[in-house]
């Protein structure tokens, strides 16, 4: 069993869909614990309406307890900066070698936090990056694609759950390769395999 968490930030009105692929498999192929991270310790409400009670707060990070850090999407990031307190936590954890992923509208905020630079990324169109972002400058580092992942960083188009998914159990080494595409083809096809659970 892994001694490193799954951590998932919960910011009001997050995507509560777009992690839990990932959280599910990452707990049942992998064994990890989750922990849910809040700006604070206040309950968080997800866009489906979810509550969800955050079991520690932004400032109270360890580094070395985390195995991943998932920001999931949600219309909040395209609407305010983010806090000071979340892009000095997401530097500090670059900083440490702590992988991050980010999907849909949260790969604004790394964009914004400065941690695309240098990295091959995704989102939800360059254009949208663009104008989500005006003083993004990676464009020449962008794939358009549903998920990427380089040097620790997971990104995502908020279409592409399942491969976000994949790439999050690729980083952290859960599922061989094979049965990683299997699983992938299976959710995306909506058709069971033989082999395949």
């Amino acid at each position: 069993m892994p001694t490193k968490a799954v951590y998932l930030l919960a910011i009001p009105g997050f995507a509560d869909w777009e992690p839990a692929h990932a959280l599910a498999e990452l707990r049942r192929h992998g064994q990890y614990r989750v922990e849910v991270v809040g700006l604070s310790r206040d309950p968080v409400t997800s866009m489906g309406g979810l509550t969800v009670q955050p079991s520690r707060a932004l400032a109270e990070l360890d580094p070395a307890d985390i195995a991943v850090f998932i920001l999931p999407g949600g219309d909040r990031w395209e609407r305010q900066p983010i806090e000071p307190e979340l892009g000095q936590a997401l530097a500090a954890l670059d900083g440490a070698g702590v992988p991050i992923a980010a999907i849909c509208a949260a790969t604004t905020a790394i964009a914004r936090a400065g941690l695309l630079h240098g990295r091959r990324h995704t989102s939800n169109g360059l254009a949208y990056l663009q104008a989500q972002v005006p003083a993004y400058t990676e464009g020449a580092a962008y794939v358009d694609a549903p998920a990427v992942r380089d040097h620790g960083l997971i990104t995502a188009s908020g279409l592409a759950d399942v491969e976000f998914a994949a790439e999050i159990m690729a980083e952290l080494g859960v599922l061989s390769e094979s049965d990683r595409q299997l699983w992938t083809a299976l959710y995306r096809s909506g058709r069971f395999e033989a082999g395949v659970a």
